[in-house]
């Protein structure tokens, strides 16, 4: 069992998904025949993860019904949306101290666990954050250019190449980071961006699939991964 818990990001608007997040929130939306956020959480339970936490904002009371009875804790965002980094330090009571894991819940996987790869990657002695990454021509539903540059220790930079490799949505971060910005709400991109230029950001690749289902034309390519 994993002895980092977890946060799955679930508070988005969805708004790539066009007409189909109208009335019903993304991590709901069913590919093969499973709701996103339950891909999620099977990706959680098979890594042994012990608390869960999922946050909340956009149509949050059809997520809240639909994961209630789990033991899963709620981080509600009622007010404004808070971003990634402003989230995660809002959910933070819920999560508790020390390093955390982070899950996106727009995805599907394939391949060795995500949460596996990354516990089994960290080292808190040399890393503030790791990111999963995959190489651009395996980062199945995304259309958009590369995040990172990874060096042979494992360090990340910033790039803007179409082919550099992808982040896929999953990582673990120690808190302490968010103390770099101020804000109420703000993306963890902040926090890498400061991160990097401490040398405290690194990278590893996962070993397995992935699919980025954040617009209606990802939902066949992901089915079609989880048939291979």
């Amino acid at each position: 069992m994993s002895n980092l818990p977890l946060m799955i990001f679930a508070a988005g608007f969805g708004t790539r998904m066009g007409a189909l997040t109208k009335s019903e929130p993304k991590p709901l939306i069913s590919v093969a025949g499973k709701p996103l956020i339950d891909h999620a959480l099977s990706v959680a339970h098979s890594a042994g993860v012990g608390r869960i936490v999922v946050n909340l904002h956009y149509l949050g009371d059809q997520i809240a019904a639909h994961l209630a009875g789990q033991d899963i804790a709620l981080s509600w965002e009622r007010v404004t949306i808070l971003e990634t980094g402003g989230g995660l330090r809002a959910a933070l009571p819920l999560l508790g101290a020390g390093p955390v894991l982070l899950l996106n819940s727009d995805a599907v996987w394939t391949g060795e666990n995500p949460l596996t790869q990354l516990l089994a990657a960290w080292d808190a002695d040399k890393m503030d954050s790791l990111l999963l990454l995959a190489q651009r021509a395996n980062a199945l539903g995304h259309s958009g250019k590369g995040d990172f540059l990874i060096a042979p220790d494992g360090r990340l930079s910033r790039a803007n190449g179409r082919e550099a490799p992808i982040y896929l949505g999953a990582q673990i971060i120690d808190p302490q980071a968010l103390q770099y910005v101020a804000s109420n709400a703000f993306s963890l991109g902040l926090i890498w961006d400061k991160l990097i230029a401490k040398g405290r950001l690194f990278g590893t690749f996962h070993d397995g699939g992935w699919c980025d289902v954040g617009s209606p034309d990802g939902i066949a390519i992901a089915e079609r991964l989880l048939r291979v």
